[in-house]
């Protein structure tokens, strides 16, 4: 994670950003790419030149178990 940090700009990373097919045509999503060194960016996509926070990829394991188990339902939209 040497080389990177978090709010680094999204637009700077070469990446394949994904976002999940559920999401609106109008860019209200989240969107995760992949980095070198194990690393998963995460951007908004209403701001693609915006901050990007960075995660090693057994936090976004333990974020989506969670996610999976119902953990954060309460934040979601109805």
């Amino acid at each position: 994670m040497e080389n990177y940090r978090n709010g680094t700009p999204a637009s700077s990373f070469r990446a394949v950003w994904t976002k999940s097919q559920k999401s609106a045509a109008n860019g209200q999503c989240i969107e995760l790419a992949p980095l070198e060194e194990g690393l998963i960016a995460l951007r908004n996509s209403r701001d693609p030149d915006g901050p990007a926070l960075l995660f090693t990829t057994e936090e976004l394991d333990a974020f989506l178990d969670g996610a999976k188990k119902g953990e954060f339902d309460q934040l979601a939209a109805n």
